[in-house]
């Protein structure tokens, strides 16, 4: 299997041992992005603001390989209040996806000092 990495200076850079993103098989696949902004480190408030900084922190790993939010085949989310944030979250996800909508799964997760965190799997083009 050949894989190769893809990474941005417009989205976080790892704070581990795990690459941005990574592209094998025909897929891009996104590491799990937090909310904080690649130029300040800072974190907004509201989990409407957080989901619409970790989707601009997706799209800059997925434009480094010429891809955006619409080659998005799948997406695994990590609310950390599921039952109170989801419908402010689930607004702000749905302005940035178009039908047909990526597959999605959603789950309540003690994240650290965040509301949610993202990853997805885009399909490569061509």
């Amino acid at each position: 299997m050949s894989k190769k990495a893809v990474r941005t200076d417009k989205a976080p850079a790892p704070a581990g041992a795990y690459s941005q993103g990574i592209v094998a098989g025909g897929f891009l696949f996104t590491a799990g992005f937090g909310p904080q902004d690649p130029e300040t480190g800072e974190v907004a408030p509201t989990v409407g603001e957080q989901t619409a900084q970790v989707l601009a922190n997706i799209s800059a790993v997925l434009a480094e390989h010429g891809l955006t939010l619409d080659d998005v085949v799948k997406t695994t989310v990590h609310l950390q209040n599921l039952k109170s944030d989801f419908p402010e979250y689930n607004a702000v996800y749905e302005q940035h996806f178009s039908a047909p909508y990526p597959v999605r799964t959603t789950v309540g997760s003690d994240l650290a000092d965040i509301l949610v965190e993202i990853d997805v799997v885009a399909e490569l083009r061509g």
